[in-house]
């Protein structure tokens, strides 16, 4: 058999007279650290241990540490039968050795028994005055990146060992929170003469003196801590409840359309402008624009958020296997054919030609024609160099001057088709986005036109007075400049 005892949170007071008995009992005691507060009682009723705080020392990691442990367990119960071993707090409470022992135990057919005990938590609860009825979290510091951060409920984060530690978790919960965010210090919490709670703002928690293995950190419930996407599903909830805003409970998925369009252009503008600030707003406006279908969606009872976010997640990592499934090593060619080729069958592609018809319709002119010719370059429908492709522009281009002057607008608005068409082809050939450009000559135009505007204005002249030779000279000059 062995007995797995919880030392408590560090008060004498807080050990069970069951746990003081079974130490009592002439056993062998193993327990997994001497730094305990109530160590020091054992050794004054003259109980005696032995520690594995040597296997801190042996390894890199504390998941190793605590394998070693459980696996040392196992042999010292081979060696000398029942074996009693004590941890600190609850051994059911942030204790991995005793959840590594228990499972070896079951494999190996051995008796384990797990006694209650005073956890840390309540020694907490009890310093806080909390009631954890009201909405309690708590996570271990070492495991803070993998948690997911509410401000709905009170949040206890255990085993902040040391500066390097809180500065990490500190890092983290940044993230979330503002900086000047109050939180509650705890250190040996329940300790007669060692406790010491006291608030501080999150961004001084690194910059404590006293940060021990005692030391955890407390954020109280503050639904006005900061705002959350939660925050965004309830706002649009509102906007479209009978009580809400008239213009949003009118709105459908069609409706939207150009809004989720227009919203998506003004984010590729502040990229383009390299403001921050901007991009953070435009952002949040087409995340407003998802979350809103996504509540239309809810209110017609076809989707909601959830099956939104669910798709998009199996999605990348269906379409990641190098990373989720079997890692290996690709570069960003190789990425980006098995994404394609991973899209053919999720999409049930019968044809090559259905993945042109996948192209969206609804992209820009260029963009859609760029798209649909990487499509068909892939299997080898291409031109061998970018100056037989500028050979086409000709052939395109003489046979727009063939029609242009005829009564049949079909035929003339197919010809300058292919000649806008053949352009892109070029474009892409040289590794040049088209969108990128156009959009650049436009500015060019209008840089330039304005120019000729300020030009005129200062000579005295209107624009609408001036003749075409007159403005050209204006432009050519502008060129010049």
């Amino acid at each position: 058999m062995i007995k797995v005892v919880g030392l408590g949170p560090g008060s004498v007071e807080s050990l069970t007279i069951g746990t003081i008995e079974i130490l009592k009992s002439n056993k062998k005691i193993y327990l997994r650290t001497e730094k305990h507060p109530t160590v020091d009682y054992l050794k004054s009723i003259g109980i005696q241990f032995e520690t594995y705080d040597g296997k801190y020392e042996e390894y890199n990691n504390f998941d190793d540490v605590y394998m070693s442990i459980a696996q040392d367990l196992i042999e010292k119960h081979k060696i000398y039968g029942d074996i009693i071993y004590g941890v600190p707090g609850h051994p059911f409470v942030a204790e991995t050795s005793v959840k590594l022992l228990i499972a070896l135990c079951d494999q190996k057919k051995i008796n384990i028994e797990v006694l209650p005990a005073v956890s840390f938590i309540d020694a907490v609860i009890q310093s806080l005055k909390l009631d954890p009825i009201e909405g309690l979290k708590i996570i271990d510091a070492f495991d803070i990146k993998n948690q997911v951060i509410d401000k709905r409920v009170g949040l206890l984060v255990t085993q902040v060992y040391n500066e390097f530690i809180a500065t990490d978790v500190k890092l983290d919960l940044l993230e979330y929170y503002k900086d000047d965010m109050e939180i509650y210090f705890v250190r040996a919490a329940g300790i007669k003469d060692l406790e010491s709670i006291r608030k501080i703002k999150l961004f001084e928690l690194d910059r404590q003196k006293d940060i021990d293995y005692l030391t955890s950190i407390y954020i109280p419930k503050d639904l006005d801590a900061t705002k959350d996407f939660h925050d965004l599903v309830e706002v649009i909830n509102t906007l479209r409840d009978e009580n809400g805003c008239a213009w949003d409970r009118e709105q459908t998925h069609e409706s939207l359309k150009k809004y989720l369009i227009e919203e998506c252009y003004e984010v590729l503008e502040a990229i383009d402008d390299m403001d921050d600030n901007n991009i953070i707003e435009e952002l949040g406006d087409v995340l407003f624009q998802v979350v809103f279908h996504a509540q239309i969606g809810k209110e017609e009872g076809y989707f909601n958020i959830n099956d939104v976010i669910k798709g998009v997640t199996n999605k990348m990592i269906n379409r990641h296997p190098h990373i989720f499934k079997v890692p290996e090593s690709k570069n960003s060619k190789e990425v980006l054919e098995s994404w394609e080729n991973i899209k053919i069958k999720e999409k049930g592609f019968k044809s090559f030609t259905d993945t042109l018809k996948h192209v969206p319709k609804n992209l820009p002119g260029l963009m859609r024609a760029d798209k649909v010719q990487q499509k068909a370059a892939k299997i080898g429908f291409d031109f061998d160099c970018v100056e037989l492709g500028m050979e086409k522009v000709l052939e395109e281009l003489q046979e727009v001057r063939d029609v242009y002057k005829g009564k049949n607008r079909a035929k003339i608005v197919e010809e300058v088709g292919d000649l806008v068409f053949s352009t892109v082809n070029v474009a892409r050939l040289l590794d040049i986005d088209p969108e990128f450009a156009v959009n650049y000559t436009i500015d060019k135009f209008i840089n330039r036109f304005a120019y000729i505007e300020e030009s005129a204005r200062n000579r005295g002249s209107d624009l609408k007075n001036m003749s075409l030779a007159e403005m050209d000279e204006l432009w050519n000059e502008s060129k010049r400049r």
